[in-house]
């Protein structure tokens, strides 16, 4: 089976051998999304798409006051 290296923490990952360009793969590891960006050799980058829905999620905390000991 095809691996290569995760760009997040370097660990490798497997990738299905009827994978194409374009193909989002999980790295085991850490989670990250990858999508394949080459396939000779398999080269895999982070999905910015999931890094967006991260830093979506950082919004919700707008106007929440961390140091208002009321907040727990």
């Amino acid at each position: 089976m095809p691996t290569a290296i995760c760009p997040e923490c370097d660990e490798e990952v497997y990738v299905d051998p009827d994978s194409e360009q374009g193909d989002i793969v999980t790295c085991d590891e850490c989670g990250v999304s990858l999508i394949v960006v080459g396939l000779d050799p398999v080269e895999l980058d982070v999905d910015e798409g999931d890094l967006e829905e991260d830093y979506d999620d950082l919004d919700d905390l707008d106007g929440y006051d961390l140091d208002d000991p009321d907040r727990f």
